[in-house]
């Protein structure tokens, strides 16, 4: 749901009751709103004067919550990646109002027809943002990446910035970029496959409609604008867990190894699709393959997804390497706190142990708690990802008509399936089968509005 765009409003009525059931925010309380707007008048006064630098943010053209910006030098061989965060702690006090209903939601939710934010507006699209309408207060991570990829995190520092320009994804130019940029790309990408990483970005969906009335659901791979833009933010965090573990102490994104069962489950996805999976590769080795601007490639990129064990949250604990299995490394999240909780209280917790002071105990303390507020924040977020309305729309009024399917996975009378024609999965009632066999069923109905799809084997 956070990548899919419905340009027709075919999804509207359905978006309507997945905001009622999922209890998704609708404004702010009005005691938020009046603190926020104080907060926003707070003028910064323990940052650093960095106005010179020439940071740039790129993002979505439309977006206005901008948690980057960024600036590049040389050193030698090695790069300096400046990445400036946007201070929310400077205008967030622990305990305060604001601070209560983020804790309460945990991370911005996406819908297609407009988002959910963790903070009002005020704060994460005006005076927290990093646009380029005036300087803002910023935390500059400085990260050192050498010529292998190798990351480390040289410094930290609250500081004043200028954003020099807003790019977008779908118009930049590499003389745009401080140069470097595609550079960094290129050293984290040989430095993931040495590592063996197996991160999966599905492409973009986007519901359409067709000339018969009917809609389908058609994919965009990202940009290399978003791919070497995403390097940026994958140095950071991998040099910011780095720091912490270093200093015993810290908030980790964490994912255990795939499921076997899940995994041949994917097996029979890719089958349905027809796509070749030789039993010899495994799924991380398989799905690096996989290419997004494929239809049916894209398709089962979106299921791996789907299928994830999930990343969870760890705070520091003695003897413990905290590991995330896709980044294949030790791995957090800072890089985006206008959108997720989690990332206010890592950022505070390194610009303190670069800058060789404690770590705050109101930090401390929101580690032992955030594995649980955000567990329940992305537990939100993964249903309403899932919620099956883009593929109800897609087979709305075709009732009656076959669809050719491979069985993904068997649990007392029901079952998973993969349509081999169309990125559809859904879940039958029927008995007598086994995972990976092939089969034809009827479409008895597809209720947008419900976000109801039902097959029966023909």
């Amino acid at each position: 749901m956070k990548s899919l765009t419905d340009p027709s409003q075919a999804l509207a009525t359905g978006l309507a009751k997945i905001r009622t059931e999922f209890h998704v925010p609708d404004g702010f309380p009005p005691n938020v709103m009046a603190l926020a707007q104080t907060a926003a008048r707070r003028e910064p006064s323990q940052h650093a004067d960095r106005t010179a630098m020439p940071f740039v943010t790129l993002d979505p053209a439309t977006s206005t919550d901008l948690d980057q910006a960024f600036s590049i030098e040389a050193s030698g061989s090695d790069l300096l990646l400046h990445y400036a965060i946007a201070d929310v702690a400077w205008f967030v006090e622990d305990g305060d109002a604001v601070d209560l209903e983020a804790w309460a939601r945990g991370e911005t939710l996406y819908l297609p027809d407009g988002k959910a934010g963790l903070y009002p507006q005020v704060l994460a699209e005006s005076a927290a943002s990093l646009l380029p309408s005036g300087p803002r207060p910023a935390v500059v991570f400085t990260v050192r990446i050498a010529g292998d990829g190798a990351v480390r995190l040289d410094g930290a520092e609250r500081a004043i910035i200028q954003s020099r320009a807003k790019l977008a994804y779908d118009s930049v130019r590499a003389s745009d970029v401080p140069a470097g940029f595609a550079e960094i790309a290129r050293r984290m990408a040989a430095n993931e496959e040495r590592r063996g990483a197996s991160r999966v970005d599905p492409p973009e969906q986007e519901v359409e409609q067709l000339a018969d009335g009917t809609f389908q659901l058609s994919f965009r791979p990202p940009l290399q604008s978003e791919q070497d833009n995403a390097a940026l933010s994958l140095a950071a965090n991998m040099a910011i867990a780095d720091a912490m573990l270093a200093h015993r102490t810290g908030l980790f994104r964490v994912m255990a190894p795939p499921d076997p069962s899940k995994v041949q489950r994917l097996r029979s996805a890719a089958q349905a699709l027809g796509l070749s999976w030789p039993a010899s590769t495994s799924l991380r080795d398989y799905q690096r393959t996989l290419d997004p601007g494929d239809r049916q490639q894209a398709a089962l990129m979106l299921e791996i997804r789907r299928a994830g064990s999930g990343a969870s949250y760890q705070p520091y604990e003695e003897g413990v390497v905290p590991w995330h299995e896709a980044m294949a490394a030790t791995y957090a999240h800072a890089t985006a706190p206008l959108r997720r909780l989690a990332d206010r209280n890592v950022v505070r917790c390194v610009l303190a142990i670069a800058n060789g002071q404690p770590v705050p105990q109101a930090v401390t303390d929101a580690f032992a708690r955030l594995p649980t507020v955000m567990g329940r924040a992305d537990a939100r977020a993964s249903q309403i990802n899932h919620a099956a309305l883009a593929e109800a729309v897609m087979l709305k009024g075709r009732q009656g008509e076959m669809f050719k399917a491979v069985v993904t996975d068997v649990a007392d009378q029901r079952m998973r399936v993969q349509l081999s024609n169309m990125p559809v999965v859904a879940n039958v009632k029927a008995s007598g089968f086994r995972q990976g066999d092939s089969l034809t069923l009827r479409l008895v109905s597809a209720d947008p509005d419900q976000r109801s799809i039902v097959f029966q084997p023909a």
